[in-house]
C-alpha cells in the first residue's frame, strides 16, 4: 500500500462532523468581552443596511437623473452616495477594530488558561505529551480559534443577514426575476456545506501532522548537537522529510478540494447572473423594467450571490478552527490526577518524619514500577536509595513531593498524609535537586531566586557560595546578570547542576531530595559541594539516589532497590556482609567511581 492509500484510509477514520457544543464553548470566551462584539455587529447591521440602500439609489441616479437629464438630482444624488460611502468607512474601520479586538483577548485568553492549566498538570501527562505538539495546539490552534470568534463568524452572520434583506427587496422589485434569482440559493447552499463535510477531516489531520511536523523541528533544535556529535544529519533530513511530505499530500487534497468547491460555487453564481442579465435586459427593451431597475436588480444580485460565495470561502476556516477548538480543549479538560483536595489545609512546618506505608506504583496500566514499599526516615537522617537502573529509585523520591500519587498505599510526614495538605504549602518545604537539570532562558540570579521571588541579594550569592559557584559566575561576562540561554546551554554540566544546588539551598527546605546531585561535577568540586551539602543537610531529613560511595557512607541507613522493591536496607558495612546485590553495587559502581575520584 502507497503512502497515498495510507493517507487516504487515515482519513475515512476521522470524524466528519463537528460538536455544536465545542463552537458554542470557544463562543462564551466572548462573553467578558460582548460590548466589543456587539459594537462590532452593530457597526456589521449598519453597513448591511447601506448596502442595501445603495442600489436604490444608483436606480435613482439612472432612471430620474441621467434618462430624464435632470443635473441636481443628478449631483445630489452623487453626494449622497459619496456620504453612504464614508459611513460605510466609518463603520467598517470601527466594525474590523472591535471584532478583532474582542477574539485576540479570546486568544490571550486561552494562552493563559492552556499555561496555567499546563503547570497543574501531573508529570504523568506530561510524560505522555511532545513539547511540539502543545506548542502547536497553544499558537496555531488558538489562532484558529481566534479566527473563528472574530471575523469569520462575524462574515457569516453578515452573508445570512445580506441573503434575506436583498431577497426580500428583489420580490418587492420585480416577483418573476427575484423568484429566478432565489431558485439557485439552494443548490449553492447545498454545495457550501457538503464541502465543509467533506473538508473537515482534511483540515483536522492537517493540523495534527502540523503538530508531528512542529515537534520534529523543537527535538532536531534540542538535541542539534547530539545529532552532531553522532553524524545523523542526514537520517534526521529523512525522517522529517518523510513526515513533511504527509503534510504535503494533506495539503495538496486540501487544496483540491477547495479548489473545486469554489470553482463550483462561483460558476453556478455565475450562470445564474447572466440568465438573470438576458432576462432583465429583454424586459427593459419590452418596456416592462426599466434601466436603473435593472442595473439595481444585478447590484441586489451580487449583494446575493457573494454572501454565498464568502460562506463557501468561510467555510473552511471554520472547519478547522472546530478541529483547532477540540485539540485546545484536550487541555483544558485533562484531569491532573494529582489533584489538590478542595479546601486544603496547609502543610506545618516538617520536622522531617517520612514514612511509607506499604506503597505500590504504577505508570497507567503499565507494570508496577513499585511494590510494597514500606520506610520510616526519621527527622535529619540521610536515607540512601541504591539499585540497578529502572529499579524505581527516581520514583520514589518523586512521590515524596507528589509528582505522583501511589498507586497503593500512603506517604505521611510527621504523622500527616501528604495527600491531604496543599500542593503548594507541601512542596514549598521540600528542596529538590533533579537528575536532569533545568534552568530556564533567563539570568543566573533568576535561575537562583527561581523559588523565592523575594530573596535579597545577598541570600542569593550566600547561596551560590555554599554551592560553590560563586567563583565561576563571576567569572562570567556579566556576572549575576549572565543569560543562561535556552536550557542552560550555555553553561557545562557541573555549572549548571550548582546553581540547581543555589536554588535549592536558598529556599532552606525541611526536607531535600537529591537526585544524583554531584553526578556532573569533578573531584574537587564535588568535594567542595559535598561540604556545603553538608551543612545544608543539618537537622534535615534527605532523600538522595547514591551514585558515589561518599554518600552511601554518610547515610544512617541505604535502601537497596531491585524491580520495585526494597529487597535490603541498612548501612554499608551490614550490606557488604549480608546483600550480594548490595555488594555488586559497591564492587561495579561505587567503588571504582571513589577509586577514580581519588
Amino acid at each position: 500500500m502507497t503512502t497515498l492509500d495510507l493517507l487516504r484510509a487515515q482519513l475515512k477514520r476521522e470524524r466528519t462532523g463537528g460538536s455544536p457544543g465545542v463552537f458554542w464553548r470557544c463562543y462564551g470566551y466572548l462573553r467578558p468581552y460582548w460590548y466589543l462584539s456587539l459594537g462590532a455587529y452593530l457597526c456589521m447591521l449598519g453597513i448591511t443596511l447601506l448596502n442595501l440602500v445603495t442600489p436604490q439609489l444608483i436606480r435613482t441616479i439612472i432612471d430620474q437623473g441621467i434618462s430624464a437629464g435632470n443635473l441636481p438630482l443628478l449631483r445630489w444624488s452623487v453626494l449622497g452616495l459619496l456620504g453612504l460611502s464614508l459611513v460605510r468607512g466609518v463603520f467598517t474601520f470601527l466594525q474590523g477594530r472591535w471584532s478583532e479586538t474582542a477574539s485576540q483577548n479570546v486568544a490571550a485568553d486561552l494562552r493563559a488558561e492552556i499555561q496555567k492549566k499546563l503547570t497543574v498538570l501531573s508529570f504523568s501527562y506530561h510524560d505522555r505529551s511532545q513539547a511540539g505538539d502543545i506548542l502547536s495546539r497553544a499558537i496555531q490552534d488558538v489562532d484558529r480559534i481566534r479566527f473563528l470568534t472574530g471575523r469569520a463568524t462575524l462574515r457569516i452572520i453578515d452573508a445570512v443577514v445580506m441573503m434575506l434583506g436583498t431577497a426580500i427587496i428583489l420580490l418587492f422589485m420585480n416577483p418573476s426575476l427575484a423568484l429566478i434569482a432565489i431558485a439557485v440559493m439552494p443548490l449553492l447552499a447545498w454545495r457550501a456545506i457538503d464541502f465543509g463535510v467533506r473538508f473537515r477531516p482534511l483540515s483536522a489531520q492537517i493540523q495534527k501532522q502540523l503538530s508531528v511536523l512542529t515537534t520534529r523541528v523543537e527535538q532536531n533544535l534540542r538535541g542539534a548537537r547530539v545529532v552532531k556529535a553522532f553524524a545523523q544529519e542526514e537520517r534526521e533530513i529523512r525522517h522529517f522529510e518523510e513526515e513533511n511530505e504527509k503534510w504535503y499530500e494533506f495539503s495538496r487534497q486540501s487544496s483540491r478540494v477547495q479548489a473545486t468547491g469554489s470553482s463550483m460555487l462561483q460558476l453556478m453564481a455565475n450562470l445564474a447572473s447572466v440568465f438573470i442579465l438576458w432576462y432583465g435586459g429583454s424586459m427593459v427593451i419590452r418596456g416592462t423594467l426599466t434601466l436603473g431597475e435593472l442595473v439595481a436588480f444585478t447590484t441586489y444580485l451580487g449583494q446575493l450571490l457573494n454572501p454565498m460565495r464568502l460562506v463557501g470561502m468561510f467555510i473552511p476556516a471554520i472547519a478547522m478552527a472546530g478541529a483547532a477548538a477540540e485539540r485546545v480543549f484536550e487541555i483544558l479538560d485533562a484531569i491532573p490526577e494529582v489533584q489538590e483536595t478542595p479546601g486544603a489545609p496547609a502543610m506545618p512546618p516538617f520536622q522531617g518524619h517520612v514514612r511509607f506505608e506499604h506503597v505500590s506504583f504504577s505508570y497507567g496500566k503499565r507494570r508496577e514500577v513499585l511494590k510494597d514499599i514500606s520506610l520510616e526516615a526519621q527527622p535529619g537522617e540521610i536515607v540512601a536509595l541504591v539499585g540497578p537502573t529502572g529499579s524505581g529509585k527516581s520514583t520514589i523520591i518523586h512521590l515524596i513531593p507528589r509528582f505522583y500519587d501511589p498507586t497503593e498505599g500512603r506517604i505521611t510526614i510527621d504523622g500527616v498524609d501528604i495527600r491531604t495538605v496543599s500542593l503548594r504549602s507541601l512542596r514549598s518545604q521540600i528542596g529538590i535537586v533533579l537528575q536532569e537539570t533545568t534552568l530556564f532562558a533567563a539570568t543566573i540570579r533568576e535561575n537562583i531566586a527561581f523559588g523565592r521571588d523575594d530573596a535579597s541579594e545577598e541570600e542569593i550569592i550566600e547561596a551560590a557560595k555554599a554551592a560553590q559557584a560563586h567563583d565561576f559566575i563571576l567569572q562570567t561576562p556579566r556576572g549575576y546578570d549572565t543569560l543562561v540561554g535556552e536550557r542552560g546551554i550555555t553553561l557545562s554540566g557541573g555549572q549548571k547542576q550548582r546553581i540547581a544546588i543555589a536554588r535549592a539551598i536558598l529556599t532552606n527546605p525541611r526536607l531535600l531530595v537529591l537526585d544524583d546531585a554531584t553526578s556532573s561535577v569533578d573531584s574537587e568540586t564535588e568535594l567542595a559541594i559535598q561540604h556545603a551539602l553538608d551543612r545544608l543537610m543539618q537537622g534535615r531529613t534527605t532523600f538522595v539516589i547514591a551514585h558515589r560511595l561518599s554518600t552511601v557512607m554518610r547515610a544512617d541507613q541505604i535502601l537497596v532497590l531491585e524491580k520495585g522493591r526494597i529487597v535490603a536496607r541498612g548501612k554499608h558495612e551490614e550490606l557488604l556482609a549480608s546483600s550480594p546485590l548490595y555488594a555488586e553495587i559497591y564492587r561495579r559502581q561505587l567503588k571504582p567511581t571513589h577509586e577514580r575520584k581519588a
